[in-house]
């Protein structure tokens, strides 16, 4: 027995098996989703340079990769990416690169969150894969009426068993590289990386927003040379789960990713 393309794409296990994507969806239907299910997954990225290596969406291309798996496994909505953030300050510029204030990604959120809390979502998660201080205070303090907010780096899951030269995530680093290695491996250029180590007082200055990339790095931060596609699956799997267990399966009022 065989079946078009129109019988596949209109059984409920096919509509099952794929992401909500509200952009894709029409306004019944969302609304049909909303009335069992308010909540609403938003994927916050950036652009910016991740070393000569990677693209400039990296952090847009892992947390969208995760935002997908999760709205198709639970079938929650998943909004539109935001795809620019706070990035980090550079002594040199890097062709590309697009960031926004953290005041403007805060109203720009809450203009977000304050329309869609108006067409019945009850709870936001913003997903993000950005450690910059700025640019999580810019989600950590958006504002809804009623509508619980839930904000969760990904990255500030412990990731330390998995790595060989890091003891935790960085930029553009063993971890951001294993990870594209894995989603996107025609995006990665491995012979282009470049490792740059900090101390743990400059990361943390780094993370802060006090401390710029240095003129000497290309543009990230950590050992990509050590990145693998295996390493990048492992490393998923486990930020998959723990995000599933903590968020998405049991979510609580005091939970932490």
């Amino acid at each position: 027995m065989t079946y078009s393309a129109t019988d596949i794409a209109e059984t409920p296990a096919s509509r099952a098996a794929i992401p909500r994507r509200i952009k894709e969806m029409r306004p019944d239907e969302i609304a049909e989703l909303l009335a069992h299910e308010g909540r609403l997954i938003v994927p916050v990225g950036t652009c910016e340079q991740h070393g000569r290596h990677l693209p400039l969406g990296a952090d847009t291309l892992i947390v969208e990769h995760l935002c997908d798996d999760l709205s198709a496994e639970f079938q929650i909505l998943r909004a539109p990416t935001i795809e620019y953030g706070v990035n980090v300050d550079t002594e040199r510029g890097f062709a590309g690169n697009a960031s926004v204030r953290k005041k403007t990604l805060h109203r720009m959120l809450n203009d977000l969150l304050d329309t869609w809390e108006s067409t019945g979502v009850k709870e936001f998660i913003l997903l993000t894969a950005h450690e910059h201080d700025p640019h999580q205070e810019a989600l950590a303090t958006v504002i809804t009426t009623k509508a619980r907010v839930r904000v969760v780096d990904i990255f500030a899951v412990d990731l330390h068993p998995f790595l060989e030269g890091q003891a935790e995530p960085m930029h553009g680093d063993e971890v951001d590289t294993s990870l594209l290695l894995f989603i996107a491996p025609h995006m990665v250029r491995m012979d282009l990386a470049e490792d740059y180590m900090m101390s743990r007082d400059e990361l943390r200055r780094y993370r802060r927003g006090w401390l710029r990339i240095p003129q000497g790095s290309s543009g990230s931060i950590g050992r990509p040379t050590l990145a693998t596609a295996e390493k990048g699956a492992a490393i998923y799997a486990h930020i998959r789960e723990r995000v599933r267990a903590r968020v998405f399966v049991a979510p609580g009022p005091d939970d932490t990713a």
